[in-house]
C-alpha cells in the first residue's frame, strides 16, 4: 500500500517555465523593456486582480471574454473582483486614479487569466507584455506605438509579420455605420453562422469578427467602416498610414479589424505572423480607447496602446526557425573546491562582487565531479583549489574552452584571483 500524498500538477491551461527556456523569456523581456526605454515608456506594476467593474467596462459586459472566460469570484469581504483578462483597462485604472501629468508613457508585463479550451500559445493563465499611452490623440503617437511593437519583433528574429490596420471612427461616424451593418445583417440574418443569427443585434460590430465563413459570406457583401468615416476620422486615419510609411513599415488595410474590445476608437491594428497557421496567428495588436478613461470614472482622456502574448511570440519564433536566446546565460567562472574548508564560498563572494558570474558544485563532490558540473554549466573558465593550493595561497585558473589545458591553465596568487579573472573575461 503506497501511503504517499498525491502528486500535485500545474492545473490545465497552465505551465511551468525552467532553464534553459526561461533565459529566452528572460531575454525576450528583457528586449522589450529596453526598446520601451528608448521610447519614453517606463514600467507601471498594477495589481492582478481588480473590481469586476473595471474589466466589465471597458471590454464590455456582454463580450465572450467577461460572460465566457473572465475568473470572477468574491472575496472575504463580499467584493466581486476578477482576474486580470487583459492589460489595457488596469493600467488606465491607474491612471485615473494617480493622475499623472500627461501624456503618460506605461509598459507593462503582466500573467493574464481566461478562462477558454487551453491550445497551442493560449493557456488559461497566459502573460502579455505592451504599452500604453495617454493624454494625447496625435496620429504620431499612434504612428509610434505601432513602430514600437514592430521594432520590438524586429529585435526578437521575426520576419514574416503583416501589420493589419483599420479605423472604427469615433461615436458619430461609427455610430451611423452601425445602423448600415445592422440592416444589412437584418436582412440576412439567416445565413449567419448558429451564434450570430440569435445574437448579431446586441452588437453587430462583433459579427465582423467571426470567423466562421458563414458570418464572413454575409459581411464581405455588406457596407465597411473606412468607407463611412467621417473627415476627421479619415485624416486621422491617413496620417497614421502616412507616418508608418515614412519609417519603413507597410500595412495592410483591413476593414473587417475591430478588435474585441467595447473601448477601441479610431486606429485599430494587429500583426499577423504567416509561419503560424492561420487561424491562430494573432501575436499582437490594439488601438485607441478615447473613451475608456471617463468609463472608468475619469476625465475624458485619449488612449492608445498594444499587448502581445509572450507564449504566443515564443511559437511563431519557433515556426520561423529562430533560435537566438536574446540573452547570455553560460557563467563566466565555475569554482572547483576540494578543500574540505569550503574556500569556494569567499572566493565565489569576491568574484561576483566584481560583477562576474559564478557557479560552484556542492556537497564535497570528488575532483571528477565538480570539473563534469563545470562543464556542463558552460562556464569559460575554471577556479581550481585543492590542499596544496590552498597551502600555498595560490588557486589553479583552466580555460574550459581550450583544448589544451595544460597551455592555458596557470597559477596565481589567492588575493590576484579577481584581478586576473576580470582580465581573462574580458578578452
Amino acid at each position: 500500500m503506497n501511503d504517499s500524498p498525491a502528486q500535485f500538477r500545474a492545473p490545465v491551461g497552465t505551465h511551468d517555465v525552467l532553464a534553459p527556456e526561461s533565459a529566452v523569456w528572460e531575454g525576450l523581456i528583457g528586449t522589450f523593456s529596453t526598446l520601451a526605454y528608448r521610447y519614453g515608456f517606463s514600467l507601471i506594476l498594477s495589481p492582478l486582480f481588480e473590481d469586476v467593474g473595471v474589466f466589465n467596462r471597458g471590454i464590455g459586459e456582454a463580450s465572450e471574454v467577461a460572460t465566457k472566460e473572465m475568473y470572477v469570484f468574491t472575496d472575504r469581504g463580499n467584493r466581486t473582483l476578477a482576474l486580470r483578462p487583459e492589460g489595457t483597462a488596469s493600467v488606465v485604472r491607474a491612471f485615473v486614479q494617480h493622475q499623472p501629468p500627461t501624456p503618460w508613457k506605461a509598459w507593462y508585463v503582466t500573467p493574464a487569466f481566461r478562462y477558454e479550451r487551453p491550445q497551442a500559445g493560449r493557456y488559461r493563465q497566459h502573460h502579455q507584455l505592451g504599452v500604453e499611452v495617454l493624454g494625447t490623440d496625435d496620429p504620431a503617437v499612434d504612428v509610434e506605438v505601432i513602430a514600437l511593437a514592430w521594432r520590438f519583433y524586429e529585435a526578437i528574429g521575426l520576419r514574416r509579420v503583416r501589420l493589419l490596420l483599420n479605423s472604427m471612427g469615433h461615436d458619430e461616424c461609427r455610430g451611423r455605420y452601425v445602423e448600415l451593418l445592422a440592416a444589412h445583417l437584418a436582412a440576412n440574418a439567416s445565413s449567419l453562422c448558429d451564434e450570430h443569427r440569435e445574437t448579431w443585434a446586441s452588437n453587430p460590430l462583433r459579427v465582423l469578427d467571426c470567423k466562421r465563413e458563414a458570418c464572413r459570406a454575409v459581411t464581405e457583401r455588406g457596407p465597411m467602416l473606412p468607407d463611412h468615416l467621417c473627415e476627421d476620422c479619415r485624416a486621422h486615419f491617413e496620417r497614421v498610414v502616412a507616418g508608418l510609411g515614412a519609417l519603413g513599415i507597410e500595412s495592410t488595410l483591413a476593414p473587417r479589424l475591430v478588435r474585441g474590445f467595447d473601448y477601441y476608437t479610431r486606429t485599430t491594428f494587429e500583426f499577423a505572423a504567416d509561419a503560424l497557421d492561420s487561424a491562430q496567428n494573432a501575436i499582437g495588436g490594439g488601438g485607441r480607447y478615447d473613451k475608456l478613461a471617463e468609463q472608468l470614472g475619469g476625465r475624458a482622456t485619449s488612449g492608445i496602446g498594444f499587448g502581445s502574448g509572450i507564449e504566443r511570440l515564443l511559437l511563431a519564433r519557433e515556426a520561423e526557425g529562430v533560435t537566438a536566446t536574446l540573452l547570455e546565460r553560460s557563467p563566466d567562472v565555475f569554482v572547483v573546491d576540494t578543500t574540505s574548508a569550503d574556500v569556494a564560498t569567499p572566493y565565489a563572494d569576491r568574484l561576483r562582487r566584481a560583477g562576474l558570474a559564478v557557479h560552484r558544485a556542492y556537497d564535497q563532490r570528488s575532483m571528477k565531479a565538480q570539473m563534469k558540473a563545470a562543464d556542463r554549466s558552460g562556464a569559460r573558465f575554471a577556479v581550481l583549489v585543492g590542499p596544496t593550493e590552498l597551502a600555498a595561497g595560490q588557486v589553479t585558473i583552466r580555460d574550459l574552452r581550450s583544448g589544451d589545458h595544460d597551455q592555458t591553465q596557470r597559477s596565481v596568487a589567492h588575493d590576484q584571483l579577481v584581478a586576473t579573472m576580470l582580465e581573462l573575461v574580458k578578452k
